[in-house]
């Protein structure tokens, strides 16, 4: 279980940084272009998960301990696909309301601080 203190404090703070802003630039980025539900549903499904799990993280518990974790380790893997398939096969990547160089910034940027997330997280449940 990840205990309480200055560390969870910082995790959770960047748990929920990470998640609103997948969710609040899922929507600048989709507002109006007509996307696919699948396409867009990913962010608020898993961005809503990790704030749950930084939210409840308050109060930590194994159960919050491991949904936190679950939340960081979806966002890692939605993050994955999205920035390396901009990398890639940036012809196909669809910016909707942004400059492809930008959004693919942003993505990487989030992307990073998911992995430290989840890495950081994972030690910090390991940890006695």
């Amino acid at each position: 279980m990840i205990q309480a203190g200055l560390p969870l404090t910082i995790l959770r703070v960047l748990g929920a940084g990470l998640a609103l802003s997948l969710m609040i630039g899922e929507a600048i980025r989709t507002w109006g272009t007509g996307r696919p539900f699948a396409f867009w549903f990913d962010d608020y499904w898993t961005g809503g998960l990790l704030l749950a799990g930084a939210i409840l993280m308050g109060r930590p518990t194994p159960f919050r301990s491991h949904l936190f974790v679950a939340g960081w380790a979806a966002c890692t893997g939605m993050i994955y696909v999205s920035f390396f398939g901009k990398i890639f096969d940036p012809e196909s990547a669809n910016s909707g309301n942004m400059d492809l160089g930008f959004l693919t910034l942003l993505i990487g940027m989030a992307f990073v601080t998911s992995c430290i997330g989840l890495i950081w997280s994972l030690r910090e449940t390991t940890r006695k």
